[in-house]
């Protein structure tokens, strides 16, 4: 169902437009003139048109060695990953759950000393099977996530039985391919080069995690080609979902309405996170970009601005959120409300978002598998890192002031933490977003306080929210940061690591010159200045030992 009011004829038009240019069948013949004069990053980045097909001849062999490992006695596994190569397990495995008999996962995609002690005080070591997984073979985060890892694994079994415990999946020829070999890893899968790893949820590095937790490939795969034959170079652009989605999405973001606020029935809620990643790091670039809005809540239309699309994904059976879309419908939003019979039509939805997503990209005017600004502040982090090794320490500036158990960094002319949140949300700019970023450790505490403290934001702004976890959000909103218009209002939470823990230099050595909380500490500071480098607004709170405490302090001050 498609409601969009007033704005129904730019979508009508859009459409038309597509199919006189021939869109769909340009883009399945691999035309890079669909979005750009030159081929690079888009020529060698459409692999995933085809990906369903492919994996389908390789389901048995995933069944098999899902089948070994639960054979040998596993009992867990843990997939070292960021970005792409992580959010599709994540989501499978939270919306299948475990089937009886199989491996449960869990994913590590946070460099917070706290998140990696999770797992290594938690879990047995004879009985966990690590995923290694990047696409490039060099993303930092993984490689100390592995070299730590092994460590670990070495010290409770021995090294001669440590690698059977890792399987990696990468490109050809990649750094990982090569320590695989090196550190005689049970497996390695070697992916398609030509699939970008957020249009990878469908290819080794989403169904390798899915196989172990006893998710049916073959089911999966059969929806995600029923929507590939929907979305077909044959079926007309009227009568095409993925046209569809991806035209409104692109025509209604030129026009305003570049709030993409995703709404998900219960059982399927773990699929926005995936999606906000591929929208944002896809459309967010020279100066434009869609903000994908996951995990805020419905509030009264009278909350929201005229910058909204609201996208209902329901499935079957649920009505819980029909009144409240429908009130937004008579007040004038546009509301796309896409029906999912069951968890398994998750394999068409990959496509679905895949292809909508390519297509707005084409609206948009912009290449949607590049990421132009991600590598700024992978650098700014990496300098930080070298005067770290250099001098024994971090560069760190002045806070603006300190009170109230914390310190507060940035532009600021209030007197008091809670003055300097006010000060830094009032008067913005029209069509601007918050954007909440937290180097603190994932856990269920500091979720809850950090989704109250984002609802008092929205209720007080009536602007959209958006919250992360760094690093990991860098592996997914990040691109859209600072590629988009500049709209975004950043607020930055760091806080003291209570422990800290050791990067080995390499897997198998003691010698360790550089700490998960010295690595985390960096790539938020180097985060921070990329983002005041192209002149976005941003404001840090150091929260100290305490993070719920100084969370509530500020969501009291709301």
């Amino acid at each position: 169902m498609f409601a969009f009011g007033s704005m129904q004829r730019l979508v009508d038009k859009a459409i038309g437009e597509m199919a006189e240019e021939k869109v769909c069948a340009r883009i399945w013949s691999r035309d890079h003139t669909v979005w750009k004069p030159q081929p690079e990053e888009i020529a060698n980045r459409l692999g995933w048109l085809t990906v369903a097909e492919v994996m389908t001849g390789e389901a048995e062999r995933l069944n098999a060695l899902a089948d070994e490992v639960r054979a040998e006695g596993y009992t867990d596994t843990v997939l070292l990953g960021m970005g792409g190569s992580s959010l599709a397990p994540e989501v499978l495995r939270k919306t299948f759950g475990v089937k009886k008999g199989y491996l449960d996962l869990a994913v590590l995609d946070s460099t917070d000393p706290g998140a990696v002690l999770q797992i290594a005080e938690k879990l047995d070591a004879s009985r966990i099977l690590f995923i290694v997984a990047t696409k490039s073979g060099t993303t930092a985060e993984t490689l100390s996530f592995f070299k730590f890892f092994y460590n670990w694994v070495s010290q409770a079994m021995g090294t001669e039985r440590s690698g059977n415990s890792f399987i990696a999946i990468t490109d050809p020829g990649s750094k990982l391919a090569e320590l695989a070999s090196r550190y005689k890893f049970r497996a390695t899968f070697v992916n398609d080069p030509e699939i970008g790893g957020r249009y990878s949820a469908l290819s080794y590095f989403g169904l390798v995690p899915a196989s172990l937790v006893g998710v049916d490939l073959h089911r999966l795969l059969a929806n995600a080609q029923t929507m590939v034959r929907r979305s077909g170079p044959s079926v007309s652009a009227q009568d095409n979902l993925s046209m569809l989605l991806g035209a409104a999405m692109g025509e209604l973001a030129n026009n305003g309405r570049d709030k993409l606020t995703l709404v998900l029935s219960r059982g399927i809620e773990a699929f926005g996170d995936w999606v906000e990643q591929l929208i944002a790091e896809s459309t967010g670039k020279e100066g434009r970009g869609i903000l994908p809005v996951v995990g805020e809540p419905l509030g009264p239309a009278s909350m929201y601005g005229k910058d909204r699309l609201f996208i209902h994904l329901r499935l079957e059976g649920d009505d819980s959120n029909d009144s409240a879309l429908k009130a937004l419908e008579k007040a004038g939003h546009p509301v796309v409300s896409l029906r999912i019979r069951e968890p398994y039509d998750m394999g068409g939805q990959f496509f679905l978002w895949e292809m909508a997503t390519a297509v707005a990209g084409h609206r948009l005017g912009i290449n949607p598998f590049d990421q132009p600004n991600v590598e700024a502040a992978k650098v700014l982090a990496r300098q930080m890192i070298q005067e770290y090794v250099e001098n024994g320490r971090v560069p760190e500036e002045e806070p603006a002031l300190s009170g109230d158990g914390m310190e507060v960094y940035g532009d600021i002319g209030a007197d008091s933490p809670a003055g300097a949140l006010g000060e830094f949300l009032s008067a913005p700019e029209a069509g601007a977003y918050v954007a909440i970023h937290a180097y603190v450790t994932p856990t269920p505490e500091n979720d809850a306080a950090l989704q109250g403290l984002r609802m008092k934001v929205r209720d007080r702004t009536r602007l959209a929210t958006t919250v992360g976890y760094g690093p990991r959000f860098l592996h997914s909103t990040g691109q859209l940061h600072k590629g988009d218009a500049g709209g975004g209002l950043f607020i930055q939470f760091t806080c003291d690591d209570t422990k800290d823990v050791p990067i080995p230099d390499e897997a198998g050595s003691e010698a360790s010159e550089l700490t998960f909380g010295v690595l985390k500490a960096a790539q938020a500071m180097g985060d921070r200045r990329a983002l005041l480098d192209v002149g976005r607004r941003v404001i840090r709170f150091h929260l100290g030992a305490d993070v719920a405490a100084g969370l509530e302090y500020l969501c009291r001050a709301l």
